[in-house]
């Protein structure tokens, strides 16, 4: 496969050599991005549901095929499904994939979805203020960010971000909203900005914005990320054959939170990573979006 530009896979020989691809062998990749984790599976001779909710992850992987980048042993290899994880039982079974060795969850945003501009996920590309992942629903950022009132958005921003300031950020913005609205990513990041104390934002680690948590927020709820993964997880379950495995990739405390203690609730389940697995620093060097990355495992008992 040639250098993935759309998105590149995290921790791709962590989870590779704890899911033991091989021939014979059935995987669900529950968020294909770019491919780069189902590619992996497929050149070890596993056959691979690869899902998605964004279209444009779907036609990233159909121009791989179509260009001979990927090369699949059968035609059986690749089942490729535009949808929502939270329906993982539903697809899997729909397509075959009801007893499987290994599950992949690569959870956030992808790279291609932040650097084009009109997805409105990055607060320094100037695009709408969108962030949906699946571009059918019906509410976008541009709607938290200029309809919900002020409390909503305050809890909003402490409850999804951990924002110190999210009080006065919410308030900022609804006084901004009142002389127009609140149309591109980086109009709202510069509000955001202006919110935190000037102490303070020297005080922000490197390469981090001052908005990050914000838009990290507006981003959960836009997607229902966290409720999507509390509906998937226990479907994921009783897809796994005895000593199957389910690889997690989370890139947030809430996340990975939601993901600890479910792993350590479910008694069907024995935890392989006593600690979550982080990038190495030479990953983290040349793929700087890595840095948060946690990978849990764990096998159907």
């Amino acid at each position: 496969m040639k250098a993935n530009v759309y998105h590149t896979p995290v921790l791709l020989g962590e989870v590779i050599e704890f899911l033991v691809p091989g021939r014979g062998k059935s995987y669900i990749d529950a968020t294909v991005g770019g491919g780069g984790h189902t590619n992996a599976l497929l050149k070890r001779g596993a056959r691979v549901l690869a899902i998605d909710r964004d279209q444009a992850a779907i036609d990233e992987v159909r121009k791989e095929l179509e260009t001979g980048n990927w090369k699949l042993e059968t035609n059986e290899s690749l089942h490729l499904v535009r949808g929502n994880f939270a329906d993982i039982g539903k697809i899997a079974i729909e397509n075959g994939f009801d007893a499987v060795d290994g599950v992949i969850f690569d959870l956030g945003v992808s790279s291609h979805q932040l650097e084009t501009a009109e997805r409105g996920f990055s607060f320094s590309k100037g695009g709408p203020l969108d962030m949906r992942m699946d571009q059918t629903l019906p509410i976008r950022a541009w709607d938290i960010v200029n309809n919900f009132e002020e409390r909503r958005l305050n809890e909003i921003f402490q409850t999804f971000g951990q924002e110190k300031f999210s009080r006065r950020i919410a308030s900022s913005i609804c006084s901004a909203r009142q002389i127009r609205p609140i149309e591109k990513t980086d109009e709202l990041a510069k509000i955001i900005d202006d919110s935190v104390p000037r102490g303070v934002r020297g005080n922000f680690k490197k390469n981090i914005n001052t908005a990050t948590k914000v838009f990290q927020a507006i981003r959960i709820v836009v997607n229902s990320e966290l409720l999507n993964l509390e509906e998937a997880l226990p479907q994921t379950v009783n897809l796994l054959k005895s000593h199957g495995r389910l690889a997690i990739i989370s890139f947030h405390s809430l996340e990975d939170s939601l993901v600890k203690r479910f792993l350590k609730g479910e008694t069907r389940l024995r935890i392989l990573t006593a600690k979550p697995i982080g990038p190495k620093s030479s990953e983290i060097e040349t793929n700087p979006r890595s840095r948060s990355a946690k990978l849990r495992i764990a096998e159907r008992i």
